[in-house]
């Protein structure tokens, strides 16, 4: 920094980009890259323009580098201050901003864990409560004496899918990995194995007119109805034989910031 220079004066200006963009990402707490951008309308340009809570939030945390995209469920509207805030990229880059921002906060009190909660509906069960959803959620295949296993109705047309839904832990949940084991039908001759041919995986949120704490699991709930998808991942073709498929969505992951209130 000069001499000459006022120690009040904004230095950023004064310094080429990538010097600029050195300093400021020497911020290793996303809260002071937030003020950071409070200072002063360049800076705040800056921050964004440059995408420094991206870049700070990949860097904290490189798992994410898979995030398929950003989605808040609430639009902010552009103030008009800023020369370029009405353009479509400004408005990705301030959202980018933002939801990057609140997910390096958060996940830096995010632990590895499961992230399932609770089994919300099925689109059909053979014998309800007996092979409801609520046994996917137990790894063994018996509890005691008694099969553990969700089975549906079955169609006469393969093409047919079925449906389970689960609620997550968290409005914010980082899934880096899904684990299915086909059910080996033990107590039938000669042990059958009952596997989808293949599978796919939706995230999102419940529209405002369901509360799923209060969903009866022995009724079926339209996904398209109740429910905004985010992100759906490809098919993925399952084994048929008794083993845990492992399927890394790193690179499918979905980012989903909800704001309560609007």
């Amino acid at each position: 920094m000069p001499a000459e220079m006022d120690t009040s004066e904004d230095f950023l200006p004064r310094l080429d980009l990538d010097m600029s963009f050195d300093i400021l990402m020497t911020l290793g707490d996303p809260c002071d890259l937030a003020r950071a951008s409070c200072v002063s309308r360049g800076w705040h340009e800056f921050v964004i323009s440059n995408g420094l809570s991206k870049q700070l939030c990949l860097k904290m945390f490189p798992q994410l580098y898979g995030v398929d995209r950003v989605t808040e469920s609430c639009s902010f509207k552009s103030d008009g201050e800023t020369g370029s805030s009405n353009t479509k990229e400004w408005d990705i880059l301030e959202r980018e901003h933002r939801v990057y921002g609140f997910l390096s906060h958060c996940a830096r009190s995010i632990v590895d864990r499961e992230c399932i909660s609770d089994a919300i509906s099925a689109s059909s069960t053979d014998n309800f409560p007996e092979e409801g959803i609520n046994n996917t959620l137990e790894i063994r295949d018996r509890v005691g004496r008694i099969a553990s296993y969700w089975s549906s109705k079955g169609q006469k047309n393969p093409a047919v899918p079925e449906t389970l839904i689960y609620k997550l832990v968290g409005d914010l949940s980082v899934i880096t990995e899904i684990d299915i084991q086909p059910f080996k039908a033990f107590f039938q001759r000669g042990s059958p194995i009952y596997s989808a041919k293949s599978v796919r995986f939706r995230m999102g949120y419940s529209k405002a007119s369901l509360d799923l704490d209060s969903v009866d699991q022995s009724c079926h709930i339209s996904p398209n109805d109740k429910f905004v998808w985010t992100y759906t991942s490809p098919e993925f073709p399952m084994a048929q034989a008794k083993l845990f498929a492992e399927i890394q969505v790193a690179q499918a992951c979905s980012l989903y910031r909800r704001i309560p209130s609007c």
